[in-house]
Formats: C-alpha cells, sequence, structure tokens
C-alpha cells in the first residue's frame, strides 16, 4: 500500500468538500482579550469564537495563584498522580471540586475529553452487564468513551425524556447508565436535566451529566445548568471542564467517594499519564473560588450575550435560537462557512472558525460565537456590520 498517497487523498478529498481545517496562527497577550495577533495577517484581530467564556485566562487572581505555584513547584508534576506527580495542589483542587457541586468527592484529569473516555469507558467496561444510554447530541469525547467500552449502547432522541423512557422499559435487570449535556455546544441549547433524572430514577439507572459548557457560567455559585436549576443533586456523576470558563487546562468528574475512588483504582486514562502541573492546579483552584464568590461576570456574560442575538436578529442575520450563551449564526454550506471566516479575518480583522461536518449535521454549518464580559458595545456593532457585509459580498441567505 502507498501509505503516503492514501493519507494525501483523504486530505485532497477534505479539501475539496471544503471541510479542511486551517488552524489560526494566534497570539494570545495577556490583558487585552478578546485582542490577538494573528500571524497568518500580521495583525490584531477580535476573537469571537473563544472558549475562555469569561476572560479567566488572564484574571489577576489566576495568574497570581499560577506565578506563586510555578515559583514553589517548578514546571512540571514530575509524575502520575500514582508515582510523585500527586501534589497538594492537586488535592486543593479535588476539594474545590467536590465543594462546587456539593459532592463527596472529585477527581482531575489533564482534560474535559479524557476525563469522558476515561470514566464512561470504564464505567462500560467494569459494570457487569451495563446498558448505555446517549443523547443523540452528545460530544464527541462521550461517544469515545462509550464506545471504547465495548457496552451494549442505545441512542435517545436529544434532550427526549419520553423517548429515553421507552428504550429504558426495554431493558430489564440489568445495569444502566444514562449520558447526557446540559448546554450543548453547537446549538446552545439546554437538557432537561430534571425530567431525565426522574426517567433514569424509574428505570434504576446511573446517570452521568457534562457540564463542560456551562460550569462557571451558570448557577449562584458556577455550579453549571444542575445548579441553576435545583437539581445537582441529581446526577450520579457531574463531568466538568477548567479550559473554558474557568481559564486553564484540564477535567474532571465529581460524585460520591465510592465512585470517585473506583475510578482512580480502574481508570486507565487517569492513571497512566501524567499529571496536570502544580501551577495549573493553582490557576484553576483561583478561578472556581473566585466564580463561587463572584456573579458579576455570570451577569455581564449573560447581557453581552442577549445584546449580541439582539443585535443579529434586528440586522436579518440568521442566528439560531438558542437559551444558552452560544450564538451560532447558521450558513448551510461548508466552502461559504470558510469563505466568510476568511472575509471576516482578511477584511474586518474578526477571527471567528467556521465549524462544519462532523462537528455539525451537513447542511447545517455556522459560525459559532461565544461573547465574552469583556467584548464591548463597539465590538459588538463591529461584528454585526461585518457579517452584513460578508452576507452580502457573498450572497449568503438572510433570517426569513
Amino acid at each position: 500500500m502507498d501509505y503516503e498517497a492514501f493519507f494525501r487523498e483523504r486530505l485532497d478529498a477534505l479539501r475539496a468538500e471544503g471541510r479542511y481545517r486551517v488552524f489560526a496562527d494566534l497570539e494570545r497577550r495577556c490583558g487585552g482579550f478578546p485582542r490577538a495577533y494573528d500571524h497568518r495577517i500580521g495583525a490584531e484581530v477580535t476573537v469571537w469564537c473563544s472558549n475562555d467564556y469569561l476572560g479567566m485566562g488572564q484574571h489577576p487572581a489566576v495568574l497570581a495563584a499560577m506565578e506563586d505555584a510555578l515559583r514553589a513547584a517548578g514546571a512540571g508534576a514530575g509524575g502520575t498522580r500514582n508515582i510523585s506527580g500527586n501534589s497538594h495542589l492537586h488535592l486543593l483542587l479535588e476539594r474545590e471540586l467536590a465543594d462546587l457541586h456539593g459532592r463527596e468527592a472529585a477527581l482531575i484529569f489533564t482534560s474535559g475529553y479524557v476525563a469522558n473516555d476515561a470514566t464512561l469507558s470504564t464505567l462500560g467496561r467494569e459494570l457487569p452487564g451495563i446498558v448505555v444510554f446517549s443523547d443523540a447530541s452528545n460530544h464527541a469525547s462521550m461517544i469515545a468513551g462509550i464506545r471504547n467500552s465495548r457496552a451494549e449502547k442505545h441512542i435517545f432522541r436529544h434532550n427526549d425524556p419520553v423517548h429515553l423512557a421507552r428504550l429504558l422499559d426495554r431493558v430489564a435487570d440489568r445495569p444502566k447508565l444514562v449520558c447526557f449535556e446540559s448546554v450543548y455546544s453547537m446549538d446552545g441549547d439546554i437538557a432537561p436535566i430534571g425530567e431525565l433524572c426522574d426517567v433514569a430514577d424509574r428505570f434504576g439507572a446511573m446517570t452521568y451529566l457534562d457540564e463542560v459548557h456551562a460550569v462557571g457560567l451558570y448557577g449562584a455559585r458556577g455550579g453549571g445548568i444542575a445548579e441553576r436549576d435545583g437539581v445537582m443533586h441529581r446526577p450520579t456523576v457531574i463531568q466538568g471542564t477548567l479550559g473554558k470558563a474557568f481559564g486553564t487546562i484540564g477535567g474532571y468528574i465529581a460524585g460520591s467517594a465510592a465512585v470517585v475512588d473506583f475510578l482512580r483504582s480502574h481508570a486507565p486514562g487517569f492513571i497512566f499519564t501524567t499529571s496536570l502541573p502544580p501551577a495549573i492546579a493553582a490557576g484553576a483552584r483561583a478561578s472556581i473560588r473566585h466564580l463561587k464568590a463572584s456573579q458579576v461576570e455570570r451577569d455581564r456574560h449573560q447581557e453581552r450575550a442577549a445584546t449580541l442575538k439582539r443585535r443579529l436578529t434586528e440586522a436579518g442575520l440568521p442566528v439560531m435560537p438558542s437559551a444558552s450563551h452560544i450564538v451560532p449564526v447558521v450558513i448551510g454550506d461548508p466552502s461559504l462557512c470558510k469563505g466568510a471566516s476568511d472575509e471576516l479575518l482578511h477584511r474586518h480583522r474578526i477571527y471567528v472558525q467556521p465549524i462544519n461536518y462532523p462537528t455539525v449535521p451537513r447542511g447545517t454549518e455556522r459560525l459559532r460565537l461565544t461573547p465574552t464580559p469583556l467584548h464591548s458595545d463597539a465590538d459588538i456593532e463591529a461584528l454585526v456590520a461585518s457579517l452584513g457585509d460578508v452576507w452580502s459580498r457573498l450572497a449568503l441567505r438572510r433570517a426569513a
């Protein structure tokens, strides 16, 4: 087999379809967010697609905690959690996360993806005879974990407790696990957590809730949609990230002491990888502690998202209805989606990454806008005007 030819052909096919991924060459500049320097065009740009939702990646409390830890403990962790890489800062972070979600314990991983993959693959592999029920719109990391477990699985219609109940009713006298997210990152819709937990409880199923696009952003202390809706005690396991609203990197799960210790002892994705640097753990803890006490960032974030949605609607741009902070603007074609992104970058110094298949279904390609508390009114007006210009230049479909 000509391996290199195979690789090139597959890449050529992606380019022909308009789905080839082009990475930005950005240089984030501390204190300047949402501005960044784009080395591709040699100019400063305004970033409208960051998952640093609250700008905590440059917050003084986070930076100070990381600097102190870096000078005190050095750069790396020095090993896996089992072999010299288990620092006091890791334990403090896990206690902070357990408190955030009102749970007995928490366990940190190197990313949100790893947390999902390691946890779901371990639960599905180790629980004898388990059947997994997964929301049709679950993230790739959840899908990977379920697949890697090789457990029997069933897909229920997105955010549909009735369909979930119908599927659960077909499986008697076996362990069951229901997996879903709170905020779905591409459409911005929100799960009926309480209703899904009601169904799961009725059939004796465990529940696994991914809150990565909600922790820090919703709830009185940033515990996520489950906290906001008064159901944080319901899911068996809550999974979250340190890499979005908390502004650093890493993932975690929170639950009972027994389930967390079980995963600590059985999950290869936790056991066999070097732990997070202590400075990252310190920065993440400082961010969590700040957002537990401060509502300012969350209030401003929600106001910015509402303002952007209103202005896009007033401009006749096809913004998808969204109950969350995520603002999708639909284009519906991969080549045009990339073209719109390129136009925004080169003509208007605005960076928004195109979102194409397989991240979203074919025909729903979009720009995914993520307003932050640090985007000004002027930033919003510049974005709306620039999108209007691009829509006209490319003859894109406007809102009906």
